[in-house]
């Protein structure tokens, strides 16, 4: 896969003034290093020298770093005088026979820098090593591998870049605490306002904070990652360790492969990237970053609330608490938290109820001990009365005692990760708990043994019928018989998905015989009719029709793609019937209907305020997000436009119609097909023309969505006065301009700075090329985050015209394509 765009924050062009470069990789005791002169480690991996960042021209500050020396584009490591820039290119660093560099201004002979030594030193030598680390010892017989006895390095005082072997922690020993600071701007290296640092009251953990408030909290460390962090896993390319004893507490990670340059990198927009630089596309590639979402937000529910982003709304009270403020809680201000049913009095009765799947609580008011086991840490929460949970200390060996004390707060609930949780509860709870287990016997006691005499004396009846209905049911799977090519497609009983099949009378009585009073609208699959079951739930059906554009293979292809993906922005299919001629997709009833219907009807357009818009543009994103990355299977959507997105009674939005979807193997980034599919004014550029999909051709999609969604016009047949472009054009000339509020819906009033960065977002999935185009984990972090955007290039499908410029640009692909292309014109429903 190409590198994301990205990169594009992440990457430096750097003005150096190399005039000499030394030999060696040490700095000998009263040796200068000049500006114009760089040090380069043994295998030329790192360089040390001065530098000028980013690509301005209205400053000469100067710095002292390390770089990666053999990369197309540079990018610097360390920085020595972040705080504290020389206005020229007089800097000197120089070993002093006490074991400091010291930098200095040789015109105004003014320390800059330096750094620091203790104890008696007898032959010091600064070396930088391969590993990016440049340290002082006594005497030149450090080795990458042995790196205990020191003066100084520059690992113990990182900027914004976490390296291999750096030890990030605490070193008791030698009184020294690592962090990291972003940058404050690509051009200015100085201390940025985001810190990722390690908190060591109570039992260690990792937090992220912009200024003096705390952002996200990354967790404590459970034998097997940061409970906040489940992107960290087993992988070919890194080992990761923690270390916690009396001397020292560290985390840090070493590469399996030295010939891989990989990296971890706090962002000037506060976003923290591992980052791989690949050969071929010469850039950095994000490998993974922690889980951006609503709930990463610290505290987002406040004390005993649980967050989970698979829920609406997110945030939610423990089992036997409630919302503090109830009113609050109602308005979605969660920040009160939730309080106890029923209030602890340390009475002998009190005991534990365990939640599981959870991210554990802060821990700054905690204690811990490696040794004990869970019952008796169980014990020992139990016998003193501030003790309010326990947990598992490591869940890889299943050891360790954590205990908490006072309010447990920034708790979140994963589908399928996490751990136990045991949290003290009062006695009527507890009894609660235990009537509740004795129903649950008792109606197993019952329900049993009168399911096993059922099952034995209907057990002739029912083989018989399951005989006959397979016999039926294969006749019926067979008889999806032609599509419209006339080729033959059978559906095996093997891969019988596990669907509910509703009878096509079922179906009949629900809609009233497809009553056109009924229907919803109609698309490339053909009608779509409203319907309630006799248990009341309202459904949708999209029934097949003989004159559709798709057919039985597009019919085969969403069933069996929405029936393995579950996520809140996805439709929900409920069952299909196939029966003779017939062929039926049974949804979920989306009242709201299609998201087309708002913002092309004008109307209903003013109805839609930027917040429902923005909140709108969230969902879509981390349904794509979830088919490209998080789901099962690896899914293009292939036709991503307004009409398929549906909106629930809360105007939540949820992706529809798999019918063209397609899937990748784990390691296939991009393929392509003699069938183009989808819906003019949606489709990318490399798609339509050539037939080559991947998640960038959703991407693209998604970005002219976007621009329909602010502007509130169809891409497709947009219309302009003084030019010929489509939406994608005339946002374009726009922002060429800085006229991009020109764009947006006049009945908007909302954000003027979130709606010109979401246009921003948008231009970027828009590119041309497809390599330039960010991935849907990017798009979601640039949305939620306020920090610098890259500059996006041209989109594709747009001509430049005399009149606005003289610049190259992409012809429209389609017009040379000599694939077949099935295409979906867009109808009012």
């Amino acid at each position: 896969m190409a590198a994301p765009t990205f990169f594009f924050f992440i990457s430096f062009i750097f003005s150096f003034h190399t005039l000499f470069t030394t030999a060696a990789d040490t700095i000998a005791v009263n040796q200068t290093i000049t500006d114009g002169e760089t040090i380069v480690s043994a295998e030329q991996t790192f360089e040390l020298g001065f530098f000028t960042p980013g690509n301005t021209t209205t400053t000469r500050n100067r710095y002292l770093g390390i770089w990666y020396k053999r990369l197309a584009t540079d990018t610097v490591a360390w920085v020595a005088n972040r705080n504290n820039p020389i206005a020229n290119n007089s800097g000197e660093l120089t070993l002093r026979p006490d074991g400091v560099l010291v930098l200095r201004d040789s015109n105004t002979n003014t320390i800059i820098w330096s750094s620091s030594s203790t104890g008696t030193v007898r032959n010091p030598v600064a070396k930088l090593l391969d590993s990016g680390n440049l340290m002082v010892v006594d005497g030149d017989d450090i080795s990458v591998n042995n790196n205990g006895d020191y003066i100084w390095q520059s690992f113990d005082h990182p900027t914004d870049t976490f390296l291999p072997g750096l030890k990030f922690g605490r070193n008791l020993a030698k009184g020294v605490v690592t962090n990291f600071t972003s940058w404050r701007s690509d051009d200015d290296p100085s201390e940025g306002e985001f810190m990722v640092y390690m908190d060591f009251d109570g039992l260690p953990q990792v937090f992220q904070k912009r200024g003096n408030e705390i952002q996200y909290r990354l967790g404590s460390w459970n034998g097997l990652r940061f409970t906040g962090m489940l992107s960290l896993s087993p992988n070919s390319i890194f080992t990761f360790s923690h270390v916690s004893n009396e001397n020292e507490i560290y985390y840090k990670f070493e590469l399996i492969n030295r010939s891989v340059l990989t990296k971890m990198m706090l962002t000037p927009a506060g976003n923290m990237l591992r980052l791989n630089w690949i050969n071929r596309t010469q850039g950095w590639f994000m490998f993974s970053t922690p889980t951006v979402d609503s709930c990463v937000r610290y505290g987002l529910c406040g004390p005993y609330g649980s967050c989970d982003i698979e829920q609406s709304p997110s945030c939610a009270c423990l089992r036997g608490f409630t919302p503090k403020d109830p009113s609050e809680w109602g308005l979605a201000d969660w920040t009160n938290g939730c309080e106890r049913e029923i209030p602890l009095d340390c009475g002998a009765g009190e005991g534990f109820r365990r939640y599981s799947s959870v991210k554990l609580p802060d821990t700054r008011r905690s204690w811990y001990d490696m040794n004990m086991t869970l019952k008796q840490c169980e014990v020992k929460c139990k016998n003193e009365c501030n003790c309010t949970a326990y947990s598992t200390l490591d869940i890889k060996y299943n050891t360790g005692c954590l205990l908490w004390y006072g309010e447990l707060i920034d708790i979140r609930t994963y589908s399928d990760a996490g751990q136990d949780i045991y949290i003290r509860v009062a006695a009527a709870e507890i009894e609660k708990d235990k009537t509740t287990s004795r129903s649950k016997k008792k109606v197993r006691m019952i329900v049993i043994p009168v399911m096993i005499g059922l099952t034995v004396l209907l057990g002739v009846c029912l083989l018989t019928i399951l005989k006959r209905r397979n016999s039926k049911a294969q006749g019926q799977h067979d008889s999806i018989a032609k599509d419209r090519e006339g080729s033959k497609i059978y559906e095996s009983r093997d891969n019988d998905l596990d669907l509910p099949l509703f009878s096509l009378s079922t179906l009949l009585g629900a809609t009233n015989n497809f009553s056109f009073n009924n229907k919803l609208g109609e698309g490339g699959f053909g009608p779509v009719y409203k319907g309630c079951l006799d248990d009341g739930r309202e459904i949708a059906v999209k029934r097949l029709s003989e004159s559709s554009t798709q057919g039985v293979e597009e019919f085969k292809n969403e069933v069996i793609f929405i029936s393995k993906l579950q996520h809140r922005n996805l439709v929900k299919i409920l069952g299909c019937c196939v029966e003779g001629e017939e062929k039926m997709l049974v949804y979920e009833y989306m009242p709201n209907k299609g998201l087309d219907l708002f913002l092309f009807q004008e109307a209903k357009r003013k109805t839609l305020n930027w917040t429902q818009r923005f909140h709108i543009i969230n969902g879509i994103a981390r349904g794509l997000l979830y088919l490209h990355q998080d789901s099962r299977l690896r899914i293009i959507h292939r036709d991503l436009k307004a009409a398929n997105i549906l909106l629930d009674h809360d105007m939540n939005p949820k992706i529809s119609d798999f019918g063209m979807a397609r899937s990748f193997g784990g390691n296939d980034n991009e393929t392509n097909t003699n069938r183009v599919v989808g819906t003019y004014g949606y489709m990318s550029p490399e798609y339509a023309g050539d037939g080559i999909f991947s998640v960038k051709s959703d991407v693209f999609s998604f970005g002219v969505l976007v621009l329909e969604i602010v502007s509130g016009q169809k891409n497709r047949g947009f219309f302009h006065q003084e030019h010929h472009h489509n939406l994608l054009g005339h946002a374009w000339r726009l922002y060429k301009v800085g006229n991009t509020l020109e764009l947006v819906d006049a009945s908007l009033d909302g954000s003027t700075f979130e709606i010109l960065r979401t246009v921003h977002v948008a231009l970027l999935c828009v590119q041309n090329n497809p390599d330039d185009r960010p991935i849907m984990s990017t798009v979601i972090m640039m949305l939620s985050s306020d920090g610098p955007l890259p500059e996006p290039r041209q989109p594709g499908f747009y001509t430049e015209d005399a009149k606005f410029g003289p610049e190259n640009s992409a012809s429209m692909q389609t017009e040379k394509s000599s694939n077949e292309i099935t295409v979906t014109l867009l109808k009012p429903r």
